[in-house]
């Protein structure tokens, strides 16, 4: 079957058994049976109309980074949209596909004195993964600028839904539900000062890498913030800051998340996960919900 693949698109970037560790930002994951690489909806649409046709499973892969690949990989096709990352801006809109970095979209929205993305300027994930999960920051989320996405639908139809059609929650959409291929975004924004948005951004990042672990490998927060809590002080106040499994340790700059320190393993990752959510549960009644997407096999 992977012959007949690389076969039926030559033109297109296949890998095979390819490790999913060399794409993921926590630089941890699996193999996959094959993994794609289109440039354009229609390669997309081709690909998953393929994975339908052959009864093959079918995976979607932005930029990786709130995302945990098993290290037993994934079945077969996996597609990483990354290559499909034109950004476009209009008077008040901004158009990118779903592979385009968030932080990229942000600068251009910049550069066209359109406000509105400043609280995404640091946020290191694709297009389509934010749309998928709603992300969002420092008050700010997609909910908030997204107009309309175009998806494949995974019955292979190209289709618009609105800012009303997504449902957007709580690092929910209805991507999530259905499982949309996203391929565009379109965003509704608001002319303002180029000077003051840069500043914004730039204050954010500030905030940000003060804060946070970047220059550690890691998937972002790991988990949901508990209503009424805060994420890294409960897991502080529990004394995990510094604690190891692996390679896998918390955090001593934000208890939240959890980085590659030493050659880490993506179960080195899933048994700090479940350590933390067990010590937090006994010492304080909170079950920390994981906002991390976990996918693919175990080790056989």
């Amino acid at each position: 079957m992977t012959q007949d693949v690389l076969a039926s698109f030559p033109a297109i970037e296949i890998k095979k058994d390819e490790s999913l560790s060399h794409y993921t930002n926590t630089k941890t994951g699996g193999p996959a049976d094959y993994v794609a690489f289109p440039k354009s909806i229609s390669e997309t649409k081709s690909l998953i109309d393929f994975a339908n046709a052959n009864e093959l499973p079918l995976t979607v892969i932005g930029n990786a980074s709130n995302l945990i690949v098993k290290d037993g990989g994934i079945r077969g096709l996996t597609l990483i949209l990354t290559k499909m990352a034109q950004i476009h801006a209009s008077e008040t809109e901004v158009v990118a596909e779903a592979g385009a970095a968030l932080i990229a979209t942000t600068k251009v929205a910049c550069k066209a004195s359109l406000t509105g993305l400043e609280f995404a300027a640091g946020i290191p994930g694709s297009i389509g993964g934010a749309v998928f999960m709603n992300a969002g920051a420092y008050g700010g989320e997609m909910s908030e600028v997204v107009k309309e996405v175009t998806v494949i639908t995974r019955e292979g139809q190209l289709k618009t839904l609105t800012n009303a059609e997504l449902d957007f929650g709580y690092r929910h959409s209805t991507v999530q539900d259905y499982g949309d291929t996203v391929v565009t975004a379109t965003f509704k924004l608001t002319p303002g000062n180029q000077t003051k948005i840069q500043a914004r951004m730039d204050k954010l990042n500030t905030l940000r890498a003060a804060k946070q672990p970047l220059e550690w490998p890691s998937c972002g927060s790991v988990f949901k913030r508990p209503t009424g809590y805060f994420t890294g002080k409960l897991i502080h106040d529990a004394g995990l800051q510094g604690h190891q499994i692996g390679g896998a340790q918390v955090s001593k700059k934000h208890a939240g998340f959890i980085i590659n320190v030493d050659h880490a393993t993506a179960t080195d990752y899933m048994d700090m996960i479940h350590y933390v959510q067990k010590v937090v549960y006994e010492k304080f009644g909170v079950h920390l919900e994981t906002e991390v997407r976990i996918i693919g096999t175990d080790v056989k």
